[in-house]
């Protein structure tokens, strides 16, 4: 694995720094988010979502669910489904309660507060398992896929949405510039966390993207793995099953 980048440099676990980082600016988040991926995300989003399998009553998990962007677009596209979103900051998962309540979505979808290194759910328990911009937060993130496996269904599909290095030189300097020095300072300057989106940038240089992660991906012991790169290589889905 890349060496562990952290939000802060307190001494405390990668774990509760990710979660006080993310309670920091849970209120600036969504805005944030739209701001500085000029509404890319949306689109990201979609695709992830489109490599669902068509199923009646989906029970699906959506770790590292943040404000619950993902959760909602899932259950907005298959209205039976049963979505759990899962994530260790609580402060999100308010604002995300509060969005799908708004949206008439609150029966669909249960906002649990927990750690997607040990989850709180029985063996082949999901249909799928969903991950946006979450696995580069993770502490050890071969455990978090070999415990995202133990609980989805024999068969059940893994999409993993994560930013990535783009494979285009010209484009990877130019966006390189634009996320390691305008996107911190305009995230320190709303979110009021000095640190935040510096670690975004950081995390995403350390964090094995491409044919790095899929050979963790078969080291957990899934099956038909495949790396979507999205935008010039910007972001990534991967994809497996159990």
């Amino acid at each position: 694995m890349s060496k562990q980048v952290t939000p802060y440099e307190t001494g405390e676990s990668k774990k509760n720094q990710v979660r006080q980082m993310f309670n920091n600016i849970a209120l600036r988040y969504d805005f944030l988010n739209r701001l500085l991926s000029m509404g890319i995300d949306k689109g990201w989003r979609k695709k992830a979502i489109a490599l669902l399998a068509k199923k009646e009553d989906l029970k699906l998990l959506d770790i590292a669910t943040g404000t619950g962007d993902l959760a909602i677009e899932i259950v907005q596209k298959y209205p039976d489904a049963q979505v759990t979103g899962l994530d260790l900051a609580p402060q999100m998962l308010e604002i995300g309660r509060q969005k799908a309540q708004k949206k008439n979505l609150g029966s669909s979808i249960t906002f649990v507060e927990g750690d997607a290194e040990n989850l709180p759910f029985e063996d082949n328990t999901f249909d799928a398992i969903t991950v946006a911009f979450g696995v580069r937060n993770f502490e050890r993130p071969l455990e978090g896929l070999k415990e995202m496996k133990r609980v989805l269904k024999p068969g059940g599909q893994l999409v993993i949405l994560e930013f990535s290095k783009s494979r285009s030189k010209i484009f990877e300097g130019i966006f390189n510039v634009y996320f390691k020095y305008i996107l911190p300072k305009i995230g320190r300057l709303i979110s009021k966390d000095a640190r935040a989106y510096q670690y975004l940038y950081d995390s995403v240089q350390a964090f094995p993207s491409g044919t790095a992660f899929i050979d963790l991906l078969n080291e957990s012991g899934y099956q038909s793995n495949r790396w979507i790169p999205l935008t010039l290589g910007v972001c990534s889905i991967y994809y497996g099953e159990k």
